[in-house]
């Protein structure tokens, strides 16, 4: 009986030892996945705005040169 359980005890050990490791594991790979989740979303926001900015500057040149020319027109005609 003693040796029975004795190999139990050891059995017991080396389960709570692997379980460690796997919820380890677990919390490891939920950490990463995390991290690239946020690091896409901070890319998908910056390409977002960059597309505005790039959107915003266009429109304001058109603006500028629309009115310039209307100045010009009202000036000279």
């Amino acid at each position: 009986m003693r040796q029975s359980l004795g190999e139990l005890e050891k059995a017991f050990a080396k389960e709570i030892s692997l379980e460690r490791l796997r919820r380890d594991s677990l919390q490891r790979t939920t950490r990463k996945r995390a991290l690239k989740r946020e690091v896409d979303r901070r890319h998908k926001r910056g390409s977002v705005r960059f597309v505005l900015l790039v959107l915003t500057l266009i429109a304001t040149a058109v603006i500028v040169t629309a009115v310039m020319f209307r100045t010009l027109y009202l000036l000279l005609g």
